[in-house]
């Protein structure tokens, strides 16, 4: 039995369950951030944190002004450290 919920997250809500797409360096592969949002309708999307680290790095996020300006994805991203 699953349980649906919405979270009232700062870049928007989630519904739950919820899919969840990966794009373990900030991008999805083939994908475009607008397919994302418009098309699929993720409220979410996972990335990576180390990976992130080792490319494209600290510096290039920063000089971007965050993540969620470096992918061009304004709904929610859930970073975890992929279990490093």
């Amino acid at each position: 039995m699953c349980r649906a919920s919405t979270l009232t997250l700062p870049h928007g809500e989630v519904r739950t369950p919820v899919y969840m797409p990966v794009g373990t360096k900030g991008a999805m592969k083939a994908l475009l951030s607008d397919t994302l949002s418009e098309v699929i309708d993720a409220d979410i999307m996972l990335s990576n944190t180390y990976h992130l680290f080792l490319k494209p790095g600290e510096s290039v996020l920063e000089q971007q002004g965050g993540l969620h300006k470096f992918m061009n994805y304004n709904r929610n991203i859930l970073t975890d450290s992929g279990g490093f």
